[in-house]
């Protein structure tokens, strides 16, 4: 004879599982791992935040993380194509540095070793080096900047926060109050 009720309780634990098995953070030796991808300002007051596991890389995440940034202005839609990007060398790929041309927004992103080895191996074929802008590089700090800022969050720093859902959620909240402590910008 089936049991509806044992039934249904094997149901919720399945659902349960499956939905612990799908918040859980990425796995490494050292236990669980995240890792955030944030799109800063000069001020390093967060513009967009993306949470994936911790063995995820980083390049697939560029584009995602950009096309969540919308920034209100005085008047008109809110603005979603900044005038240069800043990044280190995890997010040089071809498929970022095309996505940044077709809109028209400067890359300030370094260069990986391997990749300027494979071009010049190529030759004429392999296409121009990147360009380097020094001053707007020298502001690539502000994304580390922004993260000690949300780390001074005992919470966020530990990582107590069980769930991804929760972590993001302490995130977003530290990211509102770093926007709300920040001084308004001299005209």
């Amino acid at each position: 004879m089936e049991d509806p009720e044992r039934d249904q309780r094997r149901a919720v634990r399945r659902r349960r599982r499956a939905r612990l098995r799908a918040a859980e953070p990425g796995r490494s030796r050292g236990g669980p791992t995240s890792k955030v991808h944030l799109a800063v300002e000069r001020r390093c007051r967060p513009l967009s935040i993306i949470l994936t596991p911790g063995q995820a890389a980083d390049s697939p995440r560029f584009i995602p993380v950009l096309k969540k940034i919308k920034v209100r202005g005085r008047v008109g839609r809110p603005g979603t194509r900044p005038d240069a990007v800043a990044g280190d060398k995890a997010y040089s790929s071809r498929a970022n540095r095309a996505h940044l041309r077709r809109r028209n927004i400067k890359a300030v992103i370094p260069e990986k070793a391997d990749q300027a080895a494979n071009r010049k191996k190529k030759g004429h074929s392999g296409g121009r080096p990147v360009s380097h802008d020094a001053t707007l590089s020298k502001d690539r700090n502000t994304v580390e900047r922004a993260i000690n800022k949300f780390k001074e969050w005992r919470g966020l720093a530990t990582r107590y926060d069980k769930t991804p859902e929760s972590y993001a959620v302490g995130l977003h909240l530290r990211g509102s109050i770093l926007w709300l402590r920040s001084p308004p910008a001299l005209p």
